[in-house]
Parts: C-alpha cells; sequence; structure tokens
C-alpha cells in the first residue's frame, strides 16, 4: 500500500493550490536540470522498481500452478521448485525494494543539500536592503519547508507516478493474459471508488491550506518571540499570560485540523479497503462460478484474487499524476523565485580585485535614494505577521542582519537621502560624519562598505569606484564597529576567529590585549571557548564592543567605520573602550558616525549633514567658529554656552 503523501494525491490533494495555475516558463527545464546530476540514480530506480514489479506478479502466478498442476498430480518435486522459486521471488523483490529506497534517498537528499546550498548562497549574499524588507520566519520557512518539500515533490511524484504507471501495466498485463473478464470486472468497481474519494480529497486540501498557514504563523511568532531580544521585551511588558493565549489559539486550531484530516485520511483507507474488499468479494464470487462451469481453473482464481487488490491504489493515483505533477513545479517554483530574485549589488563581470589600500576615500557628487522593498524582496516574504492580539497594521520590526554594521535607520524613506555629496578623506585621516537626526550619516558609512549602491555620483577607494571592484576585497579593507555589534551564538574565540579563521592564539591574545578585554577572558571558567550567548547577551555591551574592536583588529583593514561605538555606555566602559578604540585606529582612515560630539573634538575633519546635505566641514575650532549648524549641536548637545573657538 502507498504512504498517506500518495494517499492525499490520490484522492486530489492538491495542497499547493495548482488546479488552474500556470506555472513559470522554464521551471520544467530547471528542475530536470537539478535532477542531471542523478541521471545513474534514476537509472538504478527505473530499473528497481521494473524488476520489482515483476518479481510481484511471479508468486501469485505460480501459486495457480502450485494449485492447478502440483497438487492434483501429486509432482512433488514440481511443488519443492515452485515453493523455492515464489520464495526466493519474495526476497527478489524485498531486496530491490531496498536498492530503490537506497536510490532515491540519494537522489531526494543530493536535491535537498544542491537547493539548500544555492539558497543559502544566493541569499546571504543579497544586500542589506533585502534584510531589512524580509520577513525572517518567510525567509527561513522558504529556504527549509519549500526546499524539502521541492525535493519530496520530484522524487515523490516522480516515484509515484513511474511506481504506479510500472505496477499497473505488469499486474494488468498478468491479469489480462490470466483471465480477460475477471479484469475487466475489477476495473469496473474503479468509478465507484474515485466518486467519493474525489469530493474527500477536496475537503482535505482544504484543511490542509488552513494548516499550512496556521503553520507559518505559528513559525513567525515563535522565530520572533523566541530569542534573546522578544524574550525580553515579552519580559519588560509582562505579556507572558496573552503571548500563551494567543500561541494556545493557534496550536489549537492546528489541533483541530489535524485532527480532522487524520479522520478523513482515516477514511480514504477505510473507503479503499472496503472496495478492495469488494472488488475481491464479486472476483471470487464471479470466478467461483466460472471455475464451477468448467471456465476457469481454481489456481488461476486464487493467482487473480492475489493481484486484484494491487491495481486500485496505482489506478486512482494516476488519475491525479497532473495535480501530483504541477504541486512538484509549484515547490520548484517558490524555490526559483527566491534563486531569481536580483542582486543589486553583485560583482560586475569586470570588476577588479581590489588589493591592498591606502585608505583614501573620495566622494564625488554622491546622491542616494533607498530601493523600494519590491526592487529585491518577493512579497510574500516581506508580509508582515499580525501577533496574537496586536492590530493588524502595527509592524513588527526586522531583525538585524548577521553582519557588522547595523542597517541605516532611513531606509523607509522616500526620496534623496544623500544630494550631492563631495569630500575627501586623506590616509590615516580621522573623519566624524555630524548631522541632525536622518541627516545621512549611517547611510554615508553604509555607502563606504557598498552595503547600497549609490544613484549617481562617484564613490572612490584609493582611486579605484567602490562599484567596479570586488566586494568581498573591498570589504576586506574595511572594518566596521557598531553600536550593537553581532556576536553569534558561539565561543569568543569562534567569533574573533571570524574576522581570520587561520589567526593563531597569540594573535588572539595580542588583539584583545589592544582591545583591553584579554584580562576579563583569561579570568572566564571556559576562556577562549567560553560561549557568549545569542548576539553576544552573556556578555555586557563594553565587552561586546570591546570584543568587537579586538575582531576588527584581527582583521587589520586599511579603513575603520565606526557608528559612535561608546554612546550606550556607562563612563567606565566608555573609557575602556575609547582606548581600546585609539589603538585601533592608530594608522588608519577612520570614518566615525558622532553622536556624542565631545569625542570628536580632535578628529582631522568633520564632515557635517543636513537632510542629505554637505552643510558645513571643516575641524572642531573652526566649524565652531563658523557658528552655524554644527556650532548649534554641540551647544545643544554638549551643555556648554562657552564663546566660538573656545574648548
Amino acid at each position: 500500500m502507498q504512504s498517506m503523501a500518495s494517499a492525499h494525491a490520490a484522492m486530489g490533494h492538491d495542497p499547493a493550490g495548482v488546479e488552474g495555475r500556470h506555472i513559470a516558463p522554464g521551471t520544467v527545464r530547471r528542475a530536470a536540470a537539478l535532477a542531471r546530476p542523478y541521471r545513474s540514480a534514476l537509472t538504478g530506480v527505473l530499473i528497481a522498481q521494473l524488476l520489482g514489479a515483476l518479481a510481484f506478479v511471479v508468486p501469485p502466478i505460480l501459486f495457480g500452478r502450485i494449485i492447478d498442476d502440483a497438487i492434483p498430480t501429486g509432482d512433488r518435486w514440481q511443488l519443492n521448485v515452485l515453493a523455492g522459486i515464489i520464495v526466493a521471488a519474495a526476497f527478489a523483490e524485498a531486496g530491490l525494494s531496498f536498492i530503490e529506497r537506497w536510490w532515491s534517498a540519494r537522489i531526494g537528499e543530493g536535491l535537498i543539500f544542491d537547493l539548500r546550498v544555492s539558497l543559502y548562497d544566493h541569499v546571504q549574499r543579497m544586500p542589506v536592503a533585502f534584510f531589512t524588507h524580509v520577513q525572517t520566519g518567510s525567509l527561513i520557512s522558504r529556504m527549509n519547508n519549500d526546499v524539502i518539500g521541492a525535493q519530496r515533490a520530484f522524487t515523490g511524484t516522480l516515484n509515484s507516478v513511474v511506481s504506479n504507471t510500472i505496477v499497473l501495466s505488469t499486474t494488468l498485463v498478468a491479469m489480462m493474459a490470466l483471465e480477460w473478464r475477471l479484469t475487466l470486472l475489477a476495473l469496473a468497481l474503479l468509478p465507484v471508488f474515485i466518486a467519493p474519494t474525489k469530493r474527500v480529497g477536496r475537503r482535505l486540501q482544504a484543511l490542509t491550506r488552513q494548516s499550512m498557514q496556521h503553520n507559518a504563523s505559528m513559525n513567525t511568532v515563535m522565530t520572533e518571540r523566541l530569542n534573546v531580544a522578544g524574550a525580553l521585551l515579552v519580559k519588560l511588558f509582562g505579556r507572558h499570560d496573552v503571548e500563551r493565549a494567543g500561541f494556545s489559539r493557534t496550536a489549537r486550531t492546528v489541533r483541530d485540523i489535524g485532527v480532522r484530516s487524520a479522520l478523513y485520511g482515516r477514511a480514504f483507507f477505510i473507503g479503499l479497503s472496503l472496495v478492495g474488499a469488494v472488488g475481491a468479494a464479486m472476483l471470487y464470487w464471479v470466478g467461483a462460478h466460472l471455475v464451477i462451469s468448467g471456465a476457469l481453473t481454481i489456481g488461476t482464481l486464487v493467482a487473480m484474487g492475489l493481484m486484484v487488490v494491487r491495481i486500485y491504489m496505482p489506478l486512482t493515483g494516476l488519475t491525479n499524476a497532473r495535480v501530483d505533477v504541477m504541486t512538484a513545479l509549484v515547490s520548484f517554483e517558490r524555490v526559483f523565485a527566491v534563486l531569481d530574485l536580483p542582486n543589486p549589488i553583485a560583482d560586475r563581470p569586470d570588476a577588479v580585485k581590489l588589493g591592498a589600500v591606502e585608505g583614501r576615500i573620495e566622494l564625488r557628487d554622491v546622491t542616494f535614494t533607498y530601493p523600494p522593498a519590491d526592487s529585491s524582496v518577493l512579497a510574500e516574504l516581506g508580509g508582515v505577521a499580525t501577533p496574537p492580539e496586536q492590530p493588524s497594521g502595527v509592524a513588527t520590526p526586522p531583525e538585524q542582519p548577521s553582519g557588522a554594521a547595523a542597517p541605516p535607520s532611513s531606509d523607509a524613506r522616500t526620496g534623496p537621502v544623500l544630494q550631492g555629496v563631495s569630500a575627501v578623506i586623506e590616509p590615516g585621516q580621522t573623519v566624524a560624519l555630524v548631522g541632525p537626526s536622518g541627516a545621512g550619516k549611517t547611510t554615508l558609512a553604509a555607502l563606504v562598505v557598498r552595503l547600497y549602491d549609490i544613484d549617481s555620483g562617484a564613490l572612490l577607494i584609493d582611486g579605484h569606484d567602490v562599484r567596479e571592484v570586488t566586494t568581498e576585497s573591498l570589504r576586506s579593507n574595511i572594518g566596521v564597529v557598531s553600536q550593537d555589534p553581532h556576536l553569534f551564538h558561539d565561543t569568543i574565540a569562534a567569533n574573533l576567529r571570524y574576522a581570520q579563521p587561520g589567526a593563531t592564539d597569540t594573535e588572539l591574545l595580542e588583539a584583545c590585549r589592544a582591545a583591553h578585554i584579554d584580562e576579563l577572558i583569561l579570568s572566564l571558567p571556559d576562556g577562549w571557548n567560553t560561549v557568549v550567548g545569542e548576539r553576544g547577551y552573556r556578555l555586557s555591551g563594553g565587552e561586546k564592543q570591546r570584543l568587537a574592536i579586538a575582531r576588527v583588529l584581527l582583521k587589520r583593514p586599511a579603513i575603520v567605520v565606526l557608528d559612535e561605538a561608546t554612546s550606550h555606555l556607562d563612563s567606565e566602559n566608555e573609557a575602556l573602550v575609547q582606548s581600546a578604540l585609539a589603538t585601533a585606529l592608530a594608522g588608519r582612515t577612520a570614518v566615525v558616525i558622532a553622536h556624542r560630539l565631545s569625542t570628536i573634538t580632535d578628529a582631522d575633519q568633520i564632515l557635517v549633514l543636513d537632510r542629505g546635505h554637505l552643510v558645513e566641514q571643516g575641524r572642531h575650532l573652526d566649524l565652531l567658529a563658523a557658528n552655524g549648524l554644527y556650532a548649534d549641536l554641540y551647544r545643544t548637545l554638549v551643555g556648554t554656552d562657552e564663546p566660538a573657538g573656545v574648548t
């Protein structure tokens, strides 16, 4: 008997809603191309299925020979030979089934591996704009469930269609050769079975869609709540009971749907068993009359009875072969939709590798507008899930990507964020970016790392346009320390070696000593093997910052971007981090996003931004003397009434 998945297909089960749907052009060709490396395994599956089907029809025929020939004549030698062949056929069928499953597993797991690696590689290369618009739960679901669905649809559908065809063909040929009248009688019962199971299938199809939707909702809620930040938010607002009630409602619905689906599935199998029993009874009833009249032998009747139960499931399965194939193609279509998402930050074909740089940064009339969400994100990946007890119009902030820098907070804005910005930063200079909130400071720093591409103008590193060099070589020369640096749920050593996988223990110690974090690490019970927890929550803010600085030091970049790495720290930790930063910036070009203006008074150059425009440029004393926007900000934020030009 086929699996439950095959049974659903036999019932007209259409979980992807493919009836009447048009598949994107090229899907069939691309799905076939994925299977090309497994041609030998596919051949093995087909051969094993064919031989297994032949091995199945042998025993019923030989049972008939035993009843008609060996027993009436008392031929013990013939009885022994036929019994031996039956046993051998049973072992052969079992062995072929095992071989077929082995080949199928190789194909299925191979496809999962290929698709997962391709999707992961493509998604992690997408620009930051992709991650700021995508819903994390939807993306993970697409990369897990849809990949497995595509694999199961491909191998399961192929196996089901081919296997059903082979089994049905060999069985019907054998039955027709034995007794064509009883074969037609068995086939006449098929419509009686298909009609009610179609109705059951439509109901089960609706239940499956509901189950998928509610499971997706549960997945999103768990993704957002069962991490450190989400759990902390729930605790701080005392929403445990509300969260539990909301999750319980969704889980209860999934439970109830599962129960109903199980009942409908059981009803199908009961119906199949009844039809099989009725079919066998009618076959024996009619066949017995034929035996009595001398038109049929007892052995032939027994052989037909053994084979009749083999034809109903393949026939019903093949009646829905089109839906099965379309469902498989829909799964592949959903995977290909992610793989086909454009990456605007992809390297150009003629991109050159940027070698070691001195650190000169030049901005030439730079203008930039954040791309719309639909430029690199599928609509179904960017939808906002509505958590329990939350108004449908309230969006949950997206998670930060696992990169070094947080995405700019202004990428929800429309219109130019930077307009006509021109400036030159010489190698080894420390340049501060200053301005009101939303002025474009973080955006400008993100453009240096090429997290986005500019609309017009040019941004050059040592005379090379960042769009004309490979992103890997560009970013290998730039280190970033953000306000909230990201640490993986791994050991301290593993987080540090993310910047330099081949770093020795001595190099780790030197970097941590320069970042003033070595004593803390060595005092921990597990030392370098201490697990920092998700996003580094087991460490304090100052410890995370110093560990991030040590990681940048291991990278040895020529350019360092600092997104006010001390703005959230207390005075003691700030002093330690500032000391570590002094070491990190020595001899390097530094772009510092400044919120505390008191920390950048010694900068070689200060760029003052306002509403995307560069409105002032110079050193601290010169800008105070100009008595412009910088002077106003300095007096407001630092809280001093000192005359311009006095520090």
